[in-house]
């Protein structure tokens, strides 16, 4: 008897909360029961090293690789539908925004769904049992792949992003169900397209703890003085993560505290890098407020870090705050609308006021509490944070 065969899509595999949660369900699977085919749009990032040696990773397929890519590029390689489509999506999207005046660009990603993904060739001609499309624009795994089910992955706070609903509905329709990571998050997701309720399941992000814990030891992160106090957050140089406000709330932490030997270090890329250091020079925190830019495998430098911060204006659910909770690190988030979820308060992390001096002042005690630190990282090592468990769930959907 054949096994189950199931397709799993993603955009790429650089740093992020959704392509670790891919790593840790990818490590999950028992291969003796499934055969699992990944394709991923464009085939770079750091974790694509982690990918399991029993997955088979599809080829790259150009015009899937340059849906994200500057437009000359896609020209040049003669994508030229996929350059059609990005041009009609970005104008669709400009009318919809001067209506609409969103306080993010998130809605794009539906229009690109719509005007790009026509452009492009079907995947293969295999059907597969099972498809999963990890990461929006879900039309690629709808239009573009044979299955005999499919389901779709929600990973951020729906209340929180910019949403075309009218665009999107007939999309996340279409999908046998819906995979959210939290009830926080399906209960956001929810207050956007309540009618979608009846077909959501709940698989929480599965965590490759072993890998983590291996990588963890590998190099030392020499970056970070033992003579310091620490601090260390993960993430996209993007709105959500709130990093632009990092300067501002570490100002407020070295007045209150004192301590002129605090570093907090970032880890990540994107766009809004250039805003976060105009804010570090314009709160005179260049001393204390660390870039670090990319790091090929970040695990050292949470397992050497005194303190974990994930300081999100919202979150579905934080892929590093785990990560950090499975190195036994304390950890400390802002009072975003899905924090509950992800920790129990003074049990296995903090959580503190969005608003830059309430969350410094937060940020302090925790600081001056050696005890409660102490406290936090024991709680954690006795927990287990890898929800390997949630791969049978999976199984279920096929």
């Amino acid at each position: 008897m054949s096994k189950p065969k199931i397709f799993i899509a993603m955009h790429y595999l650089e740093i992020g909360g959704a392509e670790a949660a891919l790593i840790g369900m990818l490590h999950a699977f028992d291969y003796e029961k499934v055969d699992v085919d990944l394709f991923i749009y464009s085939h770079r990032g750091e974790f694509m090293r982690f990918i399991p040696d029993r997955v088979n990773l599809l080829p790259e397929i150009k015009e899937y690789s340059m849906i994200e890519s500057p437009m000359h590029t896609a020209l040049l390689n003669g994508c030229i539908g996929v350059v059609a489509g990005r041009l009609m999506a970005k104008y669709k999207f400009r009318n919809y925004f001067r209506k609409n005046h969103p306080v993010d660009g998130n809605a794009i990603y539906g229009y690109i769904g719509k005007y790009v993904v026509p452009h492009l060739p079907n995947i293969n001609h295999t059907i597969y049992d099972l498809a999963i499309s990890f990461l929006t624009p879900h039309n690629i795994v709808l239009d573009k792949v044979n299955a005999k089910r499919k389901v779709c992955w929600i990973h951020t706070d729906y209340s929180k992003i910019d949403t075309d609903a009218e665009l999107e509905l007939p999309v996340w329709k279409a999908y046998d169900n819906i995979v959210s990571i939290s009830p926080a998050t399906a209960n956001a997701f929810c207050s956007i397209f309540p009618e979608l309720r009846e077909r959501l399941v709940e698989i929480e992000n599965i965590a490759p703890v072993n890998l983590i814990r291996e990588q963890a030891e590998q190099r030392n992160a020499q970056e970070l003085s033992n003579s310091d106090f620490n601090i260390l957050s993960i993430g996209r140089f993007s709105y959500p993560k709130n990093f632009d406000n990092i300067p501002e709330i570490c100002s407020h932490l070295i007045s209150i505290t004192g301590m002129k030997n605090i570093r907090w270090y970032i880890i990540g890329f994107g766009g809004e890098e250039t805003l976060i250091r105009k804010h570090i020079a314009e709160a005179g925190m260049e001393e204390h407020v660390i870039i670090l830019g990319k790091r090929s495998n970040p695990y050292p430098y949470i397992s050497k870090c005194d303190l974990y911060i994930q300081p999100s204006r919202y979150e579905g659910k934080s892929v590093t705050v785990r990560e950090a909770q499975m190195l036994g690190k304390p950890v400390v988030i802002t009072d975003y609308p899905t924090a509950k979820s992800q920790i129990e308060h003074m049990i296995d992390g903090v959580i503190v006021p969005m608003d830059n001096t309430g969350c410094a002042k937060g940020i302090a005690k925790v600081i001056a509490d050696e005890k409660l630190r102490h406290s936090l990282s024991i709680n954690t090592y006795q927990r287990d944070y890898s929800n390997r468990s949630e791969i049978s769930k999976i199984y279920s959907l096929i």
